[in-house]
């Protein structure tokens, strides 16, 4: 059994809102667009949001205060997941680096520091606005 099978409705809507965007959404966004199926409520949205932060099927975007659908499946599961973010035309990429994270635990380690999440997000221009 998939954790996809064990979301409720309003979960469910939301991922599958945050998976058809193109670029990351607030909460209101969310909001805005599933009115018509029924969400009403701020609180809706982030009781759904909060659910799928823990079970690793979306992100926020600390820097934006904005939320993505997880692309990689099981990226959780490497302690690390950065995301490249156009400035320009707001487009995210998700990825995770094993040189960064070796690095980052190897600190974490020395300093006696417990990692619970680690999130970096780099702000710049994708290949296809730099090259414009």
């Amino acid at each position: 059994m998939s954790a996809h099978s064990d979301l409720t409705r309003n979960q469910s809507l939301v991922l599958d809102r945050l998976g058809k965007a193109h670029a990351p959404m607030s909460a209101y966004a969310i909001l805005d667009q599933l009115r018509d199926d029924g969400l009403r409520a701020p609180l809706q949205v982030y009781r759904a949001l909060d659910k799928l932060l823990d079970m690793g099927l979306a992100h926020r975007l600390e820097s934006m205060n904005a939320f993505v659908a997880c692309a990689q499946p099981h990226c959780h599961d490497s302690g690390l997941i950065a995301f490249a973010i156009c400035e320009k035309c707001g487009q995210v990429s998700e990825f995770s680096d094993d040189v960064v994270r070796e690095r980052l635990t190897g600190w974490a380690d020395r300093e006696g520091f417990v990692v619970k999440r680690t999130t970096m997000e780099i702000r710049g221009e994708c290949r296809v606005c730099a090259a414009a």
